[in-house]
């Protein structure tokens, strides 16, 4: 499966108030593992930065006056993401702006049209209810590296999220424990991409194996009246 790690940053808030993107960054993976593959765009928009976003990402109007226009890089974007499962940190934000830039570009879909959109935020929400799930959350909480963010990039942030959304969907995190059952170095976990599951080896179990572990569930079911994972008795 191909994946497409995505994050923006904007002008401001709401795109319904003429707000535009000014950088796209995004990410590929397959089969869960990262390629090596980017796309990262600066974009000039139609008006200034609000000052309150500038803070955020430090993206400066001056900056962005050489930059091409959405409409030179529409192509060149859809043509990286088209048929892949965006990966979206609060996806309803970035496809807001993303589809309301190609529609003032008059292009004739949207991006759920050509790409299917997973949102990490509400994946995060699910697993950890009543917690904070922002980016930065995540990290601490699954003990991934961003200290080198000190602003929001969209490049950057897509390079974070990949490795939150590893760790957020099951089985990708290895906290490198050392013999004495602590974690190795200063005590962060270690992102490890791992082959997909149809490349898993298949392991033979001998059949005396087989057989001592039903004897052992056989007991299991005498003494607690039923065992579930006794296939005699299901």
């Amino acid at each position: 499966m191909r994946q497409i790690v995505l994050d923006t940053e904007t002008t401001g808030l709401e795109p319904s108030e003429g707000h535009n993107i000014i950088e796209i960054g995004c990410v590929e993976m397959f089969n869960r593992r990262l390629t090596g593959k980017t796309y990262h765009q600066y974009i000039k928009p139609d008006r200034e930065v609000d000052a309150e976003a500038m803070q955020v990402h430090g993206i400066t109007n001056e900056f962005l006056e050489d930059k091409p226009k959405f409409h030179e890089v529409m192509d060149e974007f859809i043509e990286f993401v088209r048929g892949a499962e965006l990966i979206i940190h609060n996806a309803a934000f970035d496809i807001g702006f993303l589809d309301t830039e190609l529609e003032r570009n008059n292009y004739p879909e949207m991006m759920e049209n050509f790409c299917l959109v997973t949102d990490s935020l509400q994946l995060a929400r699910k697993k950890h209810p009543g917690q904070k799930n922002n980016l930065d959350a995540l990290c601490n909480r699954y003990g991934i590296n961003n200290s080198h963010r000190e602003l929001h990039g969209a490049l950057l942030d897509s390079e974070i999220l990949a490795d939150v959304y590893l760790a957020l969907t099951g089985g990708q995190t290895d906290l490198s424990l050392n013999a004495d059952g602590d974690h190795d170095g200063d005590g962060e976990g270690t992102i490890r991409r791992v082959m997909g599951a149809d490349s898993l080896p298949l392991v033979t179990v001998p059949e005396e194996d087989l057989e001592e572990h039903q004897r052992f569930l056989q007991r299991l079911d005498k003494s607690s009246g039923e065992c579930l994972w006794n296939s005699d008795s299901n």
